[in-house]
């Protein structure tokens, strides 16, 4: 089998996707930045909006971080988004807005490692790197039956390896857009259409009939789970609201102040701790009531969530590193995705609190 056969399907089967219809370096870009860790059907909403509200990387540049962020809401890591942004001012700055034409030099930028760096030189300007994403690591486990795990350090390695040697270096953008494609379509994790596979006939775990236990990988880090207690403090249509900082999940985001406690509180224990942890509301009366509970998931944690209402008998200080905003203009910051989901349970309104 040619590699030409791959091609022949990737061309006449590709889905169409707009970042496809460019090679301009910064759409690329901005589609690999957001398709990280994100499905395609998620992130092409995404990828169109940013597209819309900055045109160019001048635009990124110039738009600030809560800007970005609120447009990046609800797709999780948000460090990309600051990545990303950091990176647009750094090229304008350092680059007058043109991105560097080699794997190597982008991977000396913010947020842009080995596979996106690929990428973006594999497509935009035909660099002969390839480009080893989730798809590439099972088509290539599968195809050559490799049985090392592909999220150790020797898997890793030796994937990259296997795919430089495996792919078309005359035709660097299309052989990468293709072997991508064909596990996006038909190398699927859990049902392969390997009826329909351009490659079966070259395929060991297709002959052998255990793709299924390919690819092989290392057991997952342990889970943490966290409780996290909200308190939804209001007073005359206007909410106490935090920016999460820095060294923890949603930096940079908003969401409402809160108690980190090792297992679920009761109703009745808040507002002692309340008192405890924030002696600046001591003497202020509330009224206190679990308004709902929801649990998140992340990678690598578990957030178990209880939202208390407090209301208090006059508006009280803020909480250290808090803020009063108007009910009306809570949708208009940048909101964790846990802050948003409860504001849509309550349907909150101004005239609501």
């Amino acid at each position: 089998m040619s590699l030409k056969t791959l091609h022949i399907w990737y061309q006449q089967n590709k889905r169409d996707l707009p970042w496809r219809h460019t090679q301009d370096p910064y759409f690329i870009w901005l589609s690999e930045v957001i398709l990280q860790q994100t499905r395609v059907d998620q992130g092409l909403s995404y990828y169109l909006k940013f597209t819309t509200h900055f045109p160019t990387v001048f635009d990124l540049a110039a738009a600030s971080q809560e800007q970005i962020l609120k447009l990046w809401q609800g797709l999780g890591y948000y460090s990309r988004a600051r990545n990303m942004h950091q990176t647009a001012q750094l090229i304008v700055a350092n680059f007058n807005g043109v991105f560097p034409d080699n794997s190597l030099d982008l991977q000396k930028l913010k947020g842009i490692g080995p596979y996106t760096a690929a990428a973006i030189a594999s497509f935009s300007y035909n660099e002969p790197v390839a480009v080893v994403d989730g798809n590439v690591f099972r088509v290539l486990s599968r195809l050559f039956e490799v049985a090392v795990p592909i999220n150790s350090t020797e898997g890793k390695h030796l994937f990259n390896q296997i795919a430089a040697e495996f792919m078309d270096k005359k035709h660097p953008a299309i052989h990468n857009q293709a072997i991508m494609e064909l596990g996006a379509m038909v190398c699927k994790p859990q049902k392969p259409l390997c009826g329909t596979c351009p490659v079966r006939a070259i395929c060991k775990t297709y002959s052998s009939g255990n793709f299924l236990e390919f690819p092989v990988k290392l057991k997952k880090l342990k889970v943490r789970e966290r409780h996290f207690n909200y308190l939804f403090i209001h007073f005359k249509g206007e909410v106490q609201v935090k920016q999460r900082q820095k060294g923890d999940i949603w930096e940079g985001l908003y969401d409402l102040p809160l108690l980190e406690s090792e297992i679920k509180s009761e109703t009745h224990t808040i507002l002692n701790n309340v008192y405890e942890c924030h002696p600046e509301l001591r003497g202020i009366e509330f009224t206190i009531q679990r308004k709902t509970d929801a649990k998140h998931i992340l990678t690598h944690q578990r957030i178990f969530a209880s939202f208390f209402e407090l209301i208090p008998s006059q508006k009280p200080t803020c909480i250290q590193e808090s803020k009063w905003v108007a009910l009306e203009h809570l949708k208009k910051i940048p909101a964790s995705r846990l802050f948003e989901k409860f504001q849509e349970k309550l349907n909150l309104q101004e005239d609501k609190i």
